[in-house]
């Protein structure tokens, strides 16, 4: 009687299991864990829902303290001290790396500073009885003197003038012709001499120094006029050779090698 009872009763749990089992429903997914101090949602499925929803206060009033763990957790743990790696025995020796230091403060070298120039000095030499002596003179100079001239001087006491002439015309007419072309050609300071030896004769100016009569000869040979230099007189003037001493020069070297007597000093601005 007892084993029949008990067959019984294990075919009912048998049936009630299958039916359990059969009428269960799909099972419902675990929600993945939520991390401390994060608020979780949740769906109202029901209008039962915001009762179960009352107890927020009490997990809104344990939410700081949660969030405090969660700060306190998230501090980072001081690095671990490692141990130094242990050479290998059978590894190469690392060929040694040369160390450069910066130069701090080292200080700059300074460029030497350049050699004051000395200052230009000029001199004349001289006096040469005519001007080809000094331009003889002048060549002989050579390299140790730079920018140099002539210069005409006359004689103390001796009075020097050249003048410069075109030859005397056939008539009066004939030398007023040639003066008007002269005045064509641009050609100033003229007269037409009315007396004596040299009457009708045309006279282009009167200088006391060779260079400005030469001058105004080539002047006038450019216009195609043919003159002549009349006057001076031999030993009424003297040469000089101006000059400006070349560097490393001296005044008593350049007088020996150009054959003067004397030496002067003189103003380079003359010869600027």
């Amino acid at each position: 009687m007892l084993t029949r009872a008990l067959i019984v009763v294990l075919a009912i749990l048998n049936v009630g299991v299958a039916l359990w089992w059969m009428l269960r429903g799909e099972p419902v997914p675990t929600p993945p864990a939520t991390p401390t101090g994060v608020a979780q949602l949740q769906l109202l499925d029901s209008p039962s829902a915001p009762a179960a929803a009352a107890p927020a206060p009490a997990a809104a009033s344990a939410q700081p303290a949660a969030t405090t763990t969660a700060l306190t957790d998230t501090t980072p743990a001081p690095p671990k001290p490692t141990a130094p790696a242990t050479p290998d025995p059978a590894a190469p020796n690392p060929a040694p790396t040369a160390s450069v230091a910066p130069a701090v403060g080292r200080p700059t070298e300074t460029p030497p500073a350049p050699t004051p120039r000395a200052p230009l000095q000029c001199i004349s030499l001289g006096p040469f009885a005519d001007r080809d002596t000094a331009m003889a003179a002048q060549g002989k100079a050579g390299e140790l003197v730079q920018r140099s001239r002539l210069r005409e001087v006359p004689k103390s006491g001796a009075s020097s003038t050249y003048r410069v002439m075109m030859p005397a015309a056939a008539s009066r007419e004939e030398a007023q012709a040639t003066v008007k072309r002269i005045a064509a050609a641009g050609i100033s300071d003229y007269y037409i001499m009315a007396q004596g030896e040299d009457a009708n004769a045309i006279a282009l100016g009167q200088y006391r120094n060779r260079e400005g009569a030469e001058r105004r000869l080539a002047a006038l040979s450019a216009a195609g006029f043919s003159a002549r230099l009349v006057g001076g007189s031999e030993g009424s003037a003297q040469w000089w050779v101006d000059a400006a001493l070349a560097d490393k020069a001296s005044p008593g070297a350049a007088r020996q090698r150009s054959g003067a007597a004397q030496q002067r000093s003189l103003e380079c601005a003359g010869l600027r």
